[in-house]
């Protein structure tokens, strides 16, 4: 390789790879690593408007690889391109007379699942969570940069940070988060937060009581998982505080109550995506299969219809939400959970010494002669979800194509997830802006001081999302979804594929941070597979075979779980910000509570049902299970508090004490 090409590809990798040779208007994009036997595409485009149609032409060591024709301006991919010796390199890419070259460097596919691990591993290990996630992308980069370690360095910052802060979305949900902590900073300053729990706190007199409360409000808030975790775990934070209730507790809560909630209810801005996705897959199984009546069949199914059958398949989430409420009702607890718990119960702090918080609202404290009522918090906080959900609507309704029935779910569905969560955090500022001024609890200065607190509690969360989601790029750039998908083949037992997807989706899901990348890999790998697996041994509609519709279940409570239990995702990020807990006690603590129910719906839920067990039996005997773990493993933290301190644990503070 000569020195021009070398610094070529160790100084500028990127995603686009832009040919111009003597003349050629021809553009070659691709991934920006190949992973040995690990398929992946390339697209060419012809960017010369005057040139008449060409026959493009891929080329791998003299060997014809494929062929296509590309119109003026047109692009064609070659998909399912493999490398499998370094002597392959570089492709060549022929088309009207001229030649050009793609390559990139070549890695052994297990290299790509290096850096999530390592961060994952780093983060659990040592406790220290923004170092551990700058460790795992700088190894990527690294890996990307041709193993030069400092154009690694600056690469983390300048192609993956700033674009993590650059992506709409991302930015909509650092504004809302921003938004959400300067209200709740507000409401603190002026003792609206105080009156709130001492008002509540009537009701919920008891550690069980508080949780319970945690639970509900995560149902309650059923319609998008990031306003489920931010307004529940700020709401609810001051009342667990009160009846010390550890912040492991309420993150646990919050974290088990948010995406599982919002990938079920059938109005939250998690089904149009799920349904989207499944009816590609259809799409895409329709154009796969030979025999006319399957193919017709396909054709014409109901996404949404797949969707509403598969929901007793989801395992998983259901599991997860029950087996909150279970720990509540039998107030018991195992494993690190357990230590934090008797912890709070002891009155040795609702976090551990030492800890990180992830949102520091400790630091905001109320006036001390503030006298403000409890309906000051409430209407800030109503006025936040009413107006999400009107944004939902609205944003819906407008989206929606001409001739389209004007459902609740077709709105939904159709709806900007993020826009309006952005409106209601503003209104939600204001509100609480306005009252406080009003009220005469704060002067104007005293409230904006209050809201920059807020703002500024929130910076070290802030930090942790970027890096979170900066990983997840990395772990795309590296294809480590793809090297983990390709575990899933057309040789598996049909019996066993539900358990494995689940597995698998779990997998990329932990790996990326993310549960919506994955499905969006999966499901079009899924369903195509399922489909020819299932339809030999399925005496009626394939689409409504257990086999089938718990493999596209699996996917979806693959992911969630994956997300759900991985250090580096958004979500999980999120409730330990909302929570004010260590980001790493949130993870260590919650773990086993995940892996246990996910080991129990995968051994007493997906595979019965793949050989012929009724769905609702298998989720009856996984809550049951569930519960005969909690009761012959679990300790009540009172008791575990007393046997490790050598007290008796005091009661929750009553109300009206300071």
């Amino acid at each position: 390789m000569s020195v021009g090409r070398l610094l070529y590809l160790v100084m500028l990798p990127s995603v686009l790879l832009v040919t111009s040779l003597a003349g050629q208007e021809v553009e070659v994009s691709g991934p920006q690593v190949i992973l040995r036997d690990v398929g992946f595409s390339l697209n060419v485009k012809s960017a010369n408007p005057t040139a008449p149609q060409h026959v493009v032409v891929l080329t791998a060591a003299g060997r014809e690889l494929a062929a296509a024709d590309v119109e003026p301006l047109e692009s064609v991919e070659f998909k399912n391109l493999a490398v499998v010796e370094a002597s392959d390199l570089p492709l060549t890419i022929v088309t009207a007379g001229w030649s050009t070259s793609f390559s990139r460097p070549l890695l052994p596919g297990w290299v790509s699942i290096l850096p999530p691990l390592i961060a994952i591993v780093l983060a659990l290990a040592f406790r220290e969570v923004v170092a551990s996630l700058f460790a795992g992308i700088w190894l990527g980069c690294f890996f990307i940069a041709g193993y030069n370690p400092f154009t690694a360095l600056l690469m983390a910052v300048d192609s993956y940070a700033r674009p993590a802060l650059a992506d709409g979305d991302h930015a909509s949900i650092i504004v809302f988060s921003l938004l959400l902590g300067g209200m709740v900073g507000i409401l603190t300053r002026m003792g609206a937060a105080r009156a709130m729990v001492d008002r509540v706190a009537q009701l919920a007199t008891t550690p069980r009581l508080g949780q319970f409360a945690a639970w509900f409000a995560g149902l309650a808030i059923f319609f998008d998982d990031y306003a489920n975790t931010l307004i529940v775990g700020n709401t609810m934070r001051p009342l667990t505080d009160r009846l010390k209730v550890s912040r492991e507790k309420l993150a646990y809560i919050v974290d088990s109550t948010a995406a599982p909630v919002a990938a079920i209810f059938f109005i939250s801005t998690w089904i149009g995506y799920e349904i989207g996705l499944i009816g590609d897959g259809l799409g895409e199984a329709a154009r796969r299969v030979s025999d006319p009546a399957l193919k017709a069949g396909l054709a014409n199914a109901s996404p949404v219809g797949v969707f509403l059958h598969s929901i007793p398949y989801l395992y998983y989430p259901i599991a997860a939400i029950l087996m909150v409420l279970l720990v509540v009702l039998t107030r018991r607890d195992f494993g690190p959970m357990l230590k934090a718990e008797a912890r709070a119960r002891a009155g040795k702090g609702v976090f551990r010494e030492g800890a990180e918080l992830a949102a520091d609202m400790d630091s905001l404290e109320s006036e001390p002669d503030a006298k403000s009522k409890w309906w000051f918090a409430l209407v800030p906080v109503a006025t936040v979800v009413v107006t999400v959900l009107a944004g939902l609507y609205t944003t819906g309704l407008n989206a929606l194509a001409a001739g389209e029935a004007h459902t609740l779910n077709n709105i939904i569905n159709n709806a900007d997830p993020f826009t309006p969560l952005l409106w209601g955090s503003l209104l939600g500022c204001l509100v609480a802006i306005g009252l406080a001024v009003v009220s005469r609890s704060l002067t104007l200065t005293a409230s904006i001081d209050a809201w920059v607190g807020g703002l500024k509690s929130m910076v070290l969360a802030m930090v942790i999302l970027v890096l979170a989601w900066s990983l997840g790029a990395v772990t795309g750039s590296l294809s480590t979804a793809s090297y983990l998908a390709g575990v899933v083949s057309d040789k598996l037992p049909v019996h066993l594929l539900p358990s494995l997807v689940f597995v698998v989706s779990a997998a990329i899901a932990f790996a990326t941070g993310t549960s919506w990348a994955t499905m969006a890999i999966l499901i079009p790998i899924v369903v195509p597979l399922s489909v020819p697996l299932v339809s030999p041994i399925a005496e009626g509609n394939v689409l409504q075979h257990p086999l089938f519709l718990g493999s596209v279940a699996s996917v979806l409570a693959g992911a969630i779980f994956g997300d759900h239990c991985s250090p580096i995702s958004d979500t999980t990020v999120m409730s330990s910000m909302a929570s004010g807990c260590d980001h790493v006690d949130h993870v260590r603590t919650q773990l086993p509570y995940a892996l246990s129910a996910a080991g129990i719906t995968v051994v007493f839920g997906t595979l019965p049902i793949s050989y012929g067990v009724p769905p609702w039996v298998a989720m009856a005997v996984s809550v049951a299970v569930i519960f005969m773990v909690l009761r012959f493993v679990g300790k009540h933290p009172e008791a575990d508090a007393e046997a490790t301190v050598g007290v008796s644990a005091p009661a929750a503070q009553p109300v009206g004490e300071s």
